[in-house]
């Protein structure tokens, strides 16, 4: 029963830390938070609220974690992980768009040259504390020594499985942009990033790039750090377009409408990295089954589906390998093509190179 003892802890930290607060943080306003439609009464919102369901909620995800068996929830083995090296990346060609899962939902991506990172997130744990809470499975297929200068980081939201203190802060001198959802500024100045390199935007706000440009889209989601920051900050996923290229990266999010209107409005994507893992009955409107994540994709209008934010860290009930499972299983049924890499296996646009069922082999 030790990994009952596991989980309660895990649970604790990622729901009190996390969703209703526990450790104290700093609430900022961010000045421009007023005129956002996304902002009522004081804090911000989704189009169709989350019904919040309280201590009882929390209550039953307790009893759920202590009753609840789960046969694998961590690997039995070691993670195949590509080694990688700044060589292989400057090799790529700077014609088209390549892209290297690090773990989570933190992907690197070389954009026609440009290098850049979504939700850098290259700690041991997704917690406030050092000592306790979900511990990754295996270690980044890069460190952040290790990366080359990153033009552009792109961060969804602030929970902490997104927005680590110390990647961020290890970040701060190789990064020459940073964009954030609205409020989130505040909190990378705190840790001592630049504000000239920060770039808060709202749900549509786009800001030109190299050959390009980025954009803010919505998600289902909700933010906070602490007690006093609940949704005092916005979330969002976003759509970039270089080229003529169209990429969708989902941060966190629901299942809701708004896939399908982002899909007509910036639609079709060639490659969309869309969240698959950390689901639940007792959270269902904040995170997406695996068949959800599928239609998600087909309402974005999109080419090639890369699941993300599994396989790092263990964040729900479902065992580890079965966000992959069931998505792989859920494409092959609607014809949709699925990605798999590996973490540290490099994939260029133009040509994916093909991918396996690689957690099958993980004993």
């Amino acid at each position: 029963m030790k990994w009952v003892a596991g989980v309660i802890v895990g649970l604790i930290i990622l729901l009190a830390g996390v969703v209703y607060g526990v450790n104290r943080a700093l609430v900022v306003i961010p000045d421009n938070t007023a005129s956002s439609p996304q902002y009522q009464n004081n804090k911000f919102v989704n189009p169709t609220p989350i019904v919040d369901g309280g201590i009882g909620t929390f209550i039953t995800i307790l009893k759920r974690s202590i009753t609840e068996e789960r046969l694998a929830p961590v690997p039995a083995g070691p993670l195949p992980v590509d080694s990688i090296t700044t060589a292989q990346l400057e090799a790529l060609s700077p014609d088209t768009i390549h892209f290297v899962k690090l773990g989570h939902s933190t992907i690197l991506l070389k954009v026609f040259g440009e290098y850049w990172l979504t939700d850098p997130m290259f700690g041991q744990r997704a917690s406030p504390f050092s000592f306790m809470g979900p511990k990754r499975f295996a270690a980044p297929a890069m460190t952040i020594a290790q990366l080359p200068p990153i033009d552009r980081v792109l961060l969804s939201h602030n929970h902490y499985d997104h927005l680590d203190k110390d990647s961020i802060i290890a970040l701060q001198d190789k990064t020459k942009h940073f964009y954030v959802p609205l409020g989130v500024a505040a909190q990378l100045t705190q840790w001592g990033i630049n504000p000239a390199k920060v770039e808060e935007l709202d749900w549509h706000d786009s800001r030109a790039v190299t050959h390009g440009k980025v954009t803010l889209t919505p998600s289902h989601h909700f933010s906070g750090r602490g007690l006093t920051d609940r949704n005092q900050t916005l979330w969002g996923s976003w759509s970039i377009e270089v080229q003529g290229k169209r990429v969708f990266f989902s941060g966190d999010s629901g299942y809701f409408d708004g896939f399908k209107q982002i899909g007509q409005q910036y639609g079709p994507f060639d490659l969309v990295f869309m969240e698959n893992g950390a689901y639940s009955t007792s959270w269902p409107e904040v995170h997406m089954f695996p068949a959800q994540s599928v239609q998600a994709f087909k309402d974005l209008q999109g080419r090639y589906l890369v699941p993300i934010h599994n396989s790092t860290f263990d964040l729900a009930f479902h065992d580890w390998d079965a966000p992959l499972n069931k998505i792989s299983q859920r494409a092959e049924q609607q014809q949709v093509t699925l990605l798999t890499p590996r973490f540290g296996q490099i994939m260029s646009l133009d040509a994916p190179a093909r991918t396996t069922r690689w957690w099958t082999q993980v004993q």
